[in-house]
């Protein structure tokens, strides 16, 4: 792809309604604007760059909503260059020093490193203790979830063929685009913008199945009979001997609207990128999310240390640290994040790419348990005809959730490991 330039205004741009959805733009040139702003196009000119004028959000509706609005997509574009210039600190400068610029940033491609899987050569039941040490077989007793609770994975894509996972994916779409970069070290699909979801390497399909698994040759799904939303969001490429997920950071924002917009209810994000400059990543459509009252789950991070990784770290998201098989906090889980709480994250078991099964270890494992036993929430307050919001499900999490020692919330623990038992027995009676 041509390189872009994300812009946020002050204020609406006037012509908004004839500016195309970038998404729609890179197929079909129809409606082409090659104009901002009388300065900005002179500092273009100046430059001899030539870029096409899109927004960078698609409105859910025929006109932007008022949380739209209040988030700050309606007034924030993106400028595809027409040639292979290159977006030069000193432009980014020039352009941010405009006053009627909010903010200005080049797309940035994330790399997210992947746990690493051991492939089980023969599918069987992992015998795992993680559901007994969350209390889960109580949980389920309450409620195994409804088809009418959709938990969204945004992540490297997902086997739409395994066994464990039939008839669970609702909705689906592939937000990855790399056309134009150096993709010679990456593995199997680098441009989508369609449904072709395929997990070529796993991560998406290990976590799905975390959450929704029918329990064939594995545990069953925290949340069994919700539905899954899959939006890839990550392509794969090996780095050095590892493998990570690399995908451009504002296409990402774009899944998450697409997940909200489409009906999610809760976003399991099992990556986490590094602050590099400009605005917090996923700030502004993390807080659309919010406020549309969708439960943001994310990873705090596999490196151990106080870095931060986005989204965990952004206000209104449920951070999730790893728990070991003592439902200890291990030493990999990042606290940089305002960590929420703990789940299982050692050798953990679920489905894999090709069918197959695999152990994985991370805070990507223990993020999707808590996106299950949020579902589990959700649906048991729709019985009951009522919904919960993000403050509510934290609160039952801080007041229920397993302390490691006489601390309220502790850096690297956050508020302890998830106890459903707990949960849903102050959920029933504040419910009542």
């Amino acid at each position: 792809m041509k390189p872009h330039l994300i812009l946020k205004l002050t204020d609406q741009h006037p012509d908004d309604d004839a500016i195309p959805h970038w998404l729609k733009f890179i197929t079909d040139k129809t409606g082409a604007m090659d104009r901002v702003h009388p300065e900005l196009d002179r500092i273009f000119r100046d430059m001899g760059i030539r870029a096409w004028l899109t927004s960078e959000f698609d409105s859910a509706e025929t006109e932007w909503s008022p949380d739209e609005i209040m988030a700050g997509l309606n007034r924030t574009y993106r400028l595809i260059l027409q040639d292979d210039a290159q977006l030069t600190p000193e432009l980014i400068g020039r352009i941010r020093l405009l006053p009627w610029v909010d903010d200005v940033r080049g797309t940035q491609i994330a790399q997210v490193p992947l746990p690493q899987h051991e492939v089980s050569q023969t599918a069987s039941l992992s015998g795992s203790n993680n559901g007994d040490l969350i209390y889960l077989p109580y949980g389920k007793q309450i409620t195994r979830g409804r088809p009418d609770i959709t938990i969204a994975v945004l992540d490297t894509g997902v086997d739409v063929g395994h066994q464990e996972l039939q008839g669970k994916i609702d909705k689906r779409f592939n937000f990855v685009d790399l056309q134009g970069l150096d993709t010679r070290e990456f593995i199997g699909r680098t441009h989508g913008l369609d449904t072709d979801v395929e997990d070529l390497v796993g991560h998406g399909t290990h976590v799905s199945g975390i959450i929704a698994a029918k329990g064939l040759q594995m545990d069953e799904g925290i949340c069994p009979d919700c539905k899954l939303m899959e939006v890839q969001v990550l392509a794969t490429m090996r780095s050095g001997d590892r493998l990570v997920g690399a995908g451009v950071v504002d296409n990402i924002n774009n899944g998450i609207k697409w997940a909200v917009d489409n009906g999610a209810d809760v976003i399991n994000m099992s990556l986490g990128i590094r602050h590099s400059g400009g605005g917090l990543p996923h700030e502004d459509v993390i807080r659309y999310a919010v406020q549309k009252g969708v439960t943001v789950v994310a990873a705090s991070g596999n490196d151990g240390t106080a870095e931060r990784y986005y989204p965990g770290a952004l206000p209104g998201v449920i951070a999730v640290g790893a728990a070991d098989g003592a439902g200890q906090v291990t030493n990999f889980t990042s606290y940089g994040a305002n960590i929420t709480a703990l789940a299982p994250g050692v050798n953990v078991y679920s489905s894999f790419a090709h069918n197959t099964y695999a152990f994985a270890s991370g805070t990507s494992q223990a993020s999707p348990f808590v996106s299950g036993m949020v579902g589990l929430m959700k649906s048991f307050a729709r019985e009951r005809g009522k919904s919960l919001s993000t403050g509510e499900i934290v609160n039952v999490l801080r007041r229920t959730s397993e302390r490691p020692d006489r601390r309220l919330r502790s850096e690297h623990a956050g508020y302890g490991l998830i106890n459903l038992a707990d949960a849903f027995r102050l959920l029933d009676y504040s419910l009542n």
